[in-house]
């Protein structure tokens, strides 16, 4: 007999974890870029009472005959799918229309080159982005990735196919001449570097025994910085001089909704979410670069680039955020309906208790 409170307490237990993840999203009802999460029941532990039979030229078949003993969560999933445009005062906010994720790390990796090194990235829907110590973060301080122009400012922009972190170039505050990062020549591990005399400068007014000593090199100084629909970063100086950047990288992954939560609003792609692949929006760096008979120009086997690919329909808006997934009226309605769930499941407890109570009582 007590076979059915076992059962509505698992009924019970389960509503409850449902009603953690409501009150979750509700929660985040205000949260840009956040992802709502539903769940499913699972039907649990099941006793045989009498197995079935097949018929047989005499008699007819039987049915199996089970018992169950009640339901647990069987899933929580994530929805990773694109959301409401919510503008903002920013010029550097961007949200992701489509399938996929920003790409984020530190300053120290100058060179992501091995497909291992890019599903280890952190990656993110939220695109609250902004310039700290010359390197563009997103609100938590984490540098977002991506591919920088290795040209000089008077010149056609040529794009680095090495993903590194986004930062400004180095000028001379003296000269103001403007030093671009450019590309190693380490073919084993390429990585793109900053201007060496700047950094060598820079290192030697900071070592000991020259404090107070000011380098003549340091990060561009900017008067504004735009954002467009490509990812393009393009930074006006003091002096009116237009510099571009470089391009913000996307992830795309073989089954975003697989990811998994790390840190708030930070996901990896560990199991279940398969392969993060290199894009950029619009195909706006490529590799390897295809020629006019439609075969790659570079080898595609090249073991020291990771393959770039255009993002397909996925485009950025620029100038707002990402809304919150959680869907308010449907979160209530599901709330009432655990709500009533959780109080069926109480029922039987109660029931049970005083079918219980009678059995005992037969004996006075």
């Amino acid at each position: 007999m007590t076979g059915s409170m076992y059962a509505a307490v698992s009924g019970l237990q389960t509503h409850m974890e449902a009603l953690n993840v409501i009150g979750n999203n509700i929660s985040n009802v205000n949260t840009y870029g956040y992802k709502a999460t539903r769940y499913t029941f699972n039907e649990a532990l099941y006793a045989m009472v009498h197995s079935g039979s097949n018929g047989t030229e005499e008699l007819g078949g039987r049915n199996p005959a089970q018992i169950g003993f009640g339901c647990n969560i069987g899933t929580i999933d994530l929805d990773v799918s694109t959301k409401t445009f919510a503008p903002t005062s920013h010029g550097l906010d961007c949200m992701i229309d489509g399938d996929g994720f920003f790409l984020c790390g530190d300053k120290t990796k100058l060179g992501v080159n091995s497909q291992a090194e890019l599903n280890g990235m952190t990656l993110s829907r939220l695109g609250n982005f902004e310039f700290k110590d010359g390197y563009l973060c997103d609100g938590n301080g984490q540098v977002i990735y991506g591919f920088l122009n290795t040209a000089a400012p008077e010149e056609n922009p040529t794009y680095s196919t090495i993903l590194t972190p986004v930062r400004l170039p180095y000028y001379n505050n003296q000269t103001k001449e403007i030093f671009m990062p450019e590309e190693s020549e380490d073919d084993e591990a390429p990585q793109v570097i900053d201007n060496e005399e700047a950094e060598e400068a820079i290192a030697e007014a900071n070592a000991p025994g020259n404090e107070g000593q000011i380098p003549a090199y340091e990060r561009l100084n900017v008067d504004t910085l735009t954002l467009d629909d490509t990812g393009c970063i393009t930074a006006v100086t003091n002096d009116d001089v237009q510099v571009i950047i470089g391009f913000i990288a996307i992830g795309k992954v073989d089954s975003p909704n697989g990811v998994t939560h790390t840190d708030g609003r930070y996901f990896m792609a560990l199991g279940g979410a398969g392969n993060v692949h290199l894009t950029t929006v619009g195909g706006s760096v490529v590799y390897p670069e295809i020629g006019v008979d439609g075969q790659p120009i570079a080898p595609a086997g090249d073991s020291s680039r990771l393959i770039i690919e255009s993002s397909g329909d996925t485009t950025l808006l620029s100038g707002g955020l990402e809304s919150s997934g959680t869907n308010l009226a449907d979160e209530i309605t599901h709330m009432i309906v655990i709500q009533r769930g959780y109080q069926a499941n109480t029922r039987i407890v109660t029931v049970t208790d005083s079918m219980l109570e009678e059995l005992i009582n037969m004996k006075r």
